[in-house]
């Protein structure tokens, strides 16, 4: 590869003018650029004040970096191509081989047959198995029963059971006490619940109670102003 000759000042006026024109032309790093690669392209961002060492702004090829170069490590020269490796000739196939088998005829000697093997006599038949005794019909499982506890409001209770798909008892009144005492007997969980609704009704009833209580001395003291 030739070397390159770096920017005149013919150059440098040429690439100004074209940055004016809102261009930024191409130029190429010669062998005195330090740490580029010869033959590299950049693009011509802009020129330094004054016009001393390295004033030349580009941005290398494939690069986001601006570096200053001098004139001297620039040229407007555009490299010749590279040349590709010139790919070498693929080695001739090999011939292919021949490869001979020799093997002398030998001739089998002839197979006396084979004496008939003696039938095996017959198996005697083994009994049928007996047959197993059938077993004798269980019981009838009883009916599934569910007992269900159903709040109605303002603290009643109604218990119903259902045995299978048929109601045996139906909706009856049951006292608060008594829905207390068998959830204790129960899983904590349903303990829980019926004690939340318990308490739901307990504050219930005592409000009214505190209204009623108003209300009746509320009464009262209107007795007592009419003279009673």
């Amino acid at each position: 590869m030739a070397k390159k000759s770096g920017l005149s000042a013919e150059d440098v006026d040429s690439l100004r003018s074209q940055l004016d024109g809102g261009t930024q032309p191409l130029v190429w790093f010669t062998a005195a650029a330090v740490g580029m690669e010869e033959g590299r392209s950049a693009k011509v961002l802009a020129f330094t004040d004054p016009e001393e060492g390295d004033f030349i702004q580009v941005r290398p090829t494939g690069s986001k970096d601006e570096m200053s170069f001098g004139p001297s490590e620039l040229t407007l020269e555009k490299p010749p191509p590279r040349k590709k490796p010139a790919t070498p000739p693929a080695a001739p196939p090999e011939p292919p081989r021949e490869t001979v088998i020799e093997y002398p005829y030998v001739p089998e000697a002839p197979v006396k047959p084979a004496a008939p093997k003696p039938k095996p006599a017959p198996a005697a038949e083994a009994p049928a198995p007996a047959k197993p005794a059938r077993k004798p019909a269980g019981a009838k499982a009883a009916p599934e029963v569910t007992v269900t506890l159903v709040s109605a409001g303002e603290g009643e209770w109604t218990v119903e059971v259902m045995q299978g798909a048929r109601k045996s008892v139906r909706p009856t009144p049951v006292a608060p006490a008594a829905v207390a005492q068998a959830a204790k007997l129960l899983t904590p969980e349903v303990a829980e619940i019926v004690e939340g609704v318990l308490s739901a009704a307990r504050a219930q009833q005592l409000a009214r109670v505190e209204q009623l209580r108003a209300e009746l001395e509320a009464a009262q003291k209107a007795l007592e102003d009419l003279g009673a």
